[in-house]
C-alpha cells in the first residue's frame, strides 16, 4: 500500500511540474494502458506499462512477459514449498540440476518460475510425485528427496 501511495504522490508532483506528458502524446504504450487511459479520464502515464490516477486512488499495471515469477517463487528459479499451494517455508534454486531438498523436512507444493523447462519433484531418483511446467505450481503428495530441473 506504501508503495502505490509513494508512486501516486510521485506521480502528482511530477504531473504538477509538467514531468510527465499526457498519455495521448507518447507512444509505445502497451494497448491495454492505452485503453485504459481512453477510458478513465484524468489518467497519468508512469512508464509504458504503468499509469496511475491520483484522484481515484487506481493504477493499471501491465507485467512484463518476460517476467515468470509464480507467487513468492522468483523470476529465473524453482522453488519446494513445505506447504500446498506454496504455502509455508520455501527453499529456492537458480541452478538447474537435481537438488535436495533435504532443507524441508516436508515438501508439499513446488513451483517453476523459469521461462521454459520442467521441475520435477521426486523420491529418489526415479519416482515422479509432481512435475510443474515454465510459469505453473504442482501440489505434492509423498515423500520428496529432490527436485530435477529439466530444461
Amino acid at each position: 500500500m506504501k508503495t502505490k501511495t509513494l508512486l501516486a504522490l510521485a506521480t502528482t508532483a511530477l504531473l504538477a511540474l509538467g514531468a510527465v506528458a499526457p498519455a495521448h502524446a507518447d507512444e509505445g504504450l502497451h494497448p491495454d494502458v492505452v485503453y485504459a487511459l481512453d477510458a478513465v479520464p484524468g489518467g497519468v502515464v508512469v512508464d509504458s506499462r504503468n499509469a496511475v490516477w491520483p484522484e481515484l486512488g487506481m493504477e493499471i499495471t501491465v507485467p512484463s512477459p518476460f517476467l515468470r515469477a509464480v507467487g513468492s517463487c522468483a523470476t529465473g528459479t524453482y522453488c519446494a514449498y513445505s506447504e500446498p499451494n506454496r504455502g509455508g517455508t520455501r527453499l529456492s534454486f537458480s541452478i538447474c540440476t537435481v537438488v535436495s531438498t533435504a532443507g524441508l523436512s516436508t515438501v508439499r507444493s513446488i513451483a517453476n518460475a523459469r521461462s521454459s523447462g520442467t521441475v520435477q519433484a521426486r523420491a529418489g531418483s526415479g519416482t515422479v510425485l509432481a512435475s510443474a511446467g515454465a510459469g505453473a505450481t504442482a501440489n505434492v503428495t509423498g515423500a520428496v528427496s529432490n527436485l530435477r530441473c529439466l530444461l
